[in-house]
């Protein structure tokens, strides 16, 4: 015991004496791309993004070949940060996850969310939580008030999405229960799914939340019912095998996140930022 307690008091004072480092904060080094992703020098990557989900991904109004928004604008951000050059392919969202899978684009950035069964085929950093809104009709006619209420009406999710997830388990429970199943039609894109509510084909279409604020507000037959914080994780992917590629992603992100720049981004696209979390990198 005189042993222990005489170590613990000399480790105390060396500790005492010993000068206090702070750790250097992150910072983008373009220049040191070779030395720190050997694996991306000489390449170009490819992004893919459907264009057609804002605040995430949209055309620009005043030049349709540039994109811009929340993922395209982090994006550029992060490439830049470690002087990788890219270029984004459009494509309709539902086909950007095999295209990434088969390695036809190297990068998928568009309100792509983790899920166990991606990751089979899938590297991702994830950086945010997601959340899910229900759009309705204007005035919800239906009264609708959480998905569990939704037995026996007709609603619409993009293709493989959790939303359909979603959709697809809370009919399970109407079933369960001795209700009417849920209606579900799967849709290519979300433009897709809000047309159906406000032709009247369905009650309802659940939507990455913050895509669906932004379609209501400029769309006066449709609104916003309610938005669940799911606790799903948005994340940039790539095919496995390309661990340079998945380490610059997470180095540029804890950057941007570090030097406040990433909040910027954020704001400037009117996306909650207390919605992002530390970047994790999430390999199965």
């Amino acid at each position: 015991m005189r042993f222990r307690n005489a170590f613990v008091a000399i480790l105390t004072a060396g500790l005492l004496l010993a000068p206090v480092v702070a750790s250097a904060a992150p910072a983008c080094e373009p220049d040191k791309l070779a030395a720190k992703y050997p694996a991306l020098v000489g390449k170009k990557i490819t992004i893919g993004q459907d264009g057609e989900s804002a605040p995430f991904s949209r055309r620009d109004p005043k030049d349709f070949n540039h994109i811009v928004g929340l993922d395209a604008d982090t994006a550029r951000a992060v490439f830049a940060c470690a002087g990788v050059p890219f270029e984004f392919k459009l494509g309709a969202w539902g086909g950007l996850i095999p295209a990434t899978m088969s390695g036809q684009i190297d990068v998928m950035w568009d309100t792509l969310l983790y899920t166990p069964e991606r990751a089979k085929r899938m590297d991702f950093v994830a950086y945010m939580n997601a959340a899910t809104g229900v759009v309705v009709p204007k005035g919800n006619p239906k009264q609708i008030k959480s998905v569990d209420e939704m037995c026996g009406l007709t609603a619409s999710a993009s293709i493989g999405t959790t939303q359909e997830a979603m959709l697809r388990q809370s009919s399970d429970k109407c079933v369960a229960a001795n209700k009417k199943p849920i209606n579900i039609i799967t849709s290519t894109d979300i433009p897709s799914g809000m047309r159906l509510v406000q032709n009247g084909r369905a009650d309802a279409v659940l939507t990455n939340k913050f895509m669906g604020d932004m379609m209501a507000s400029s769309n006066p037959a449709v609104e916003m019912a309610f938005g669940v914080v799911t606790g799903a994780r948005i994340a940039v992917g790539t095919a496995k095998g390309n661990p340079d590629l998945v380490k610059m992603m997470y180095d540029g992100l804890v950057t941007l996140r570090a030097n406040g720049e990433l909040k910027k981004i954020f704001d400037a696209n009117g996306v909650d930022y207390s919605l992002v979390t530390d970047p994790e990198i999430l390999i199965k």
